[in-house]
Order: C-alpha cells, then structure tokens, then sequence
C-alpha cells in the first residue's frame, strides 16, 4: 500500500507539473490538438493537485527513511531531486512569461534621432492623427507592448511562431486592462488579463477559456511596411527605439523579417501553401481569403472581388510593402495597371495617376483616396488553421 501511495503521488506530482506547460508552450506535438480546456484547468488547479500528490508521499516517505534499506533511501531521495529539478524547469524556465519579458524602457525617436533602419518591418498605427511605428524584430521578442497613441490606450501584439500582427484596444469592461503572456495555443500566443484570468487569443483577440470566453478586443487598424515605407507616408511619426536590456534577444530575430532566421518555428517555406509560407489574408464578412505572397511578388499587382468588396492587392517597389484597397469607386469598379518596380500605378478606366497611400495625384479622379482594407501578411498554418473556411486566391 505505501509504495502504491508513493507511486500515485509521485506520478501526480511529474505529470501536472509537466503537462500544465507542455499542453501551452510549443513542444513536439503539443500544438496539434485542441487541449486548450485542459491546459486551463491544471493552470488554476495546479495548487491542490501539488498538496494531493505531497499528502499522498508523506506516510511513505517518513516510512522509508525510518525503516527502509539505503538503497531505497538513496533511490528515494534521486527520485525527489528529479521533482525538484522538474518543478524549477517547468515554473522558472520554460514559462512564456519566464522567457520573454516586456520592456522596461518604451523610447521612441523622431525620424532625425531614429535608430532602427528603413528596411526593417514595422506595425504601424494611427490613432487621432498620431502615428507610430513598432518594429517587428523588437515587439516580436516581446509579444506585446502596451502604449498610449492619440490619448487612447493600445496594445501592439506580435507572435513570431505564426507571423500575426495585431493592435487591440485593452480596455475590458469599460477599464484598461493589463495582461501578460501565459502560453501558446495551436502555436499562437495566449494572453492572461489580470483581473479574471481569462486567457485570450493573439490573432483574433478572443478570450478562448476562463470567465471571458467568447469576449473580443476591439481590433485597432494596422498596417505592415518596412519602416522607410511608413514614414515615407507619416513622416511625423514616433518609432519605438530598442531597449538596451534586450539586445542580445533582438539579435536573435535579426533575420525574421525576411524569413531566412535559423528556428524552425520561425523560418518561412520558401514554396507557396507550405506550412510556414507566407500568405496575405483579408476577412470582409464571414468570408476569408488568402493569397500567395509568391504570386503577389511576381504580379505586384493582384485584383479581385470578395462577395461585395472588389479588391486592389498591391506591393511596392522594396518587395516588402504590400497594401490591400478597395478599388469600388464612387460606384465604379476600378481597374489598375503598375509598372514593374514603380510606386505609381494608374486606373485604366480614367488614366489617373496613384501613389502607395491610395491617394489619386494626376488626372479626372485627383484628390480621391481608395479605402484601405485591413490586411495580414502571416504563415499560411496561421491563416488557415484560425481561418478554417478560408478561400485560397488562385
């Protein structure tokens, strides 16, 4: 009976330990099934089960130090030093929030002071006419960084794994709410706001378990551009500045823009419809759509039509900067036309001119702006996995 008591309770004790942060963080088949609800309960149940697994090695344990041959003791004792060194590894180590820290010093820099270089990517965001920009290779390390733009409270999340930019509106219940990386699920980010512990979704903004699930941020519009696209059209705008306490972790992501970073979960399949291949996704409605960003590369210009949005798909002349606009015009569908390597393009149905902020600068239509339509560019696994019915622009 003792040794089955010890035997139970040491099995309890290695196993919730062990599977409370293998069911949330990104080890070999952990991020295939939806184990989300289990996850959840070990993490807020995790207390009583460790007193459970303690209380039921108590007896056994004082049994075999007082009585039991040394062998046993000695075997015993092993066998305790693994627990602790498990419980060490798996609450102090291998933690997503033990892992990757928020920043200390949130710094931005005019374009005169500005430190990061033009090439780098960046989410950039308005808010009431101010305009910043967060560098991908820095909030990526990060997942999230909270920030104040045009008085309002926002939240600048990025996960590396699935390549997702997103901008949300921290405010819960009418109060800002403060949260902090818990984990991952189906290898996206999970957050947990402190007040009721909810965990919520970084692609979606959807709290997926806890007393919040089914709630959703509100999604604040973004845009991805390599930092000299962004300031080109805000050239006022802030840019958040690297904190010098992570200098080595951004090192890290050097090489995640372009997809060449040497990490499996981060590295871009360079073939189209892969698992980690870069794809451009647009939501209108219930229906989603996702192109190929090879196809995007070699036309530069791709047109079509979601059920009532006609769409204008367009990258600029860096190869980086992609823009998605609504080319319904005043009642009219617009057709466009782009030179290879030009940032002009024009409408064939007046021959006005267009510049990359959808601003018509030469012809009958000058002065007009295509509406902008909010865009992603991610890993094809991403978009579809959280994007199920999703159509594929062939």
């Amino acid at each position: 009976m003792k040794q089955l008591l010890l035997a139970v309770g040491l099995l309890l004790l290695f196993s919730t330990e062990i599977v409370r942060v293998y069911l949330i963080m990104p080890f070999p088949g952990s991020q295939q099934s939806n184990t989300i609800g289990i996850a959840y309960w070990l993490h807020n149940n995790i207390g009583w089960l460790r007193i459970v697994g303690l209380l039921l090695i108590v007896y056994p344990v004082i049994h075999i130090f007082k009585q039991a041959k040394t062998w046993k003791k000695v075997l015993l004792v092993s066998g305790l030093a693994l627990y602790a060194v498990i419980f060490y590894f798996f609450n102090f180590r291998f933690l997503a929030d033990k892992m990757f820290y928020q920043p200390t010093d949130i710094t931005f820099a005019r374009a005169a002071a500005n430190n990061i270089p033009g090439d780098k990517l960046v989410i950039g965001v308005t808010v009431n006419g101010e305009s910043k920009a967060y560098p991908i290779q820095l909030i990526g390390y990060h997942h999230q960084v909270q920030d104040s733009l045009g008085n309002t409270p926002i939240m600048v999340t990025y996960c590396t794994v699935c390549r997702t930019g997103r901008v949300f509106s921290p405010v819960v219940n009418g109060q800002k709410e403060t949260f902090r990386l818990v984990g991952m699920d189906h290898f996206n980010a999970l957050f947990e706001d402190a007040t009721t512990k909810s965990w919520w979704r970084q692609v979606s903004g959807e709290a997926i378990a806890g007393p919040l699930k089914g709630r959703k941020l509100a999604e604040i519009p973004s845009t991805q551009a390599t930092l000299a696209a962004w300031m080109a059209a805000y050239p006022n705008s802030g840019v958040l500045q690297p904190d010098t306490s992570f200098k080595l972790q951004y090192e890290h992501l050097a090489d995640f823009d372009k997809g060449t970073i040497d990490n499996h979960l981060e590295k871009r399949d360079s073939g189209s419809w892969q698992f980690k291949s870069w794809v451009v996704g647009i939501v209108h409605g219930k229906w989603a759509k996702a192109y190929d960003w090879n196809d995007l590369v070699r036309k530069e210009v791709i047109q079509d039509s979601l059920p009532g949005l006609p769409v204008l798909l367009l990258l600029e002349s860096d190869t980086t900067t992609f823009h998605i606009w609504n080319r319904r015009l005043d009642g009219q569908y617009l057709q466009f036309v782009k030179g290879r390597g030009e940032d002009i393009f024009r409408d064939l149905n007046t021959q006005s001119a267009w510049n990359m902020n959808g601003v018509c600068i030469e012809g009958p239509l000058k002065g007009q702006q295509l509406l902008p339509v909010q865009s992603y560019q991610e890993f094809w696994h991403s978009w579809s996995t959280f994007h199920p019915g999703t159509e594929r622009y062939q």
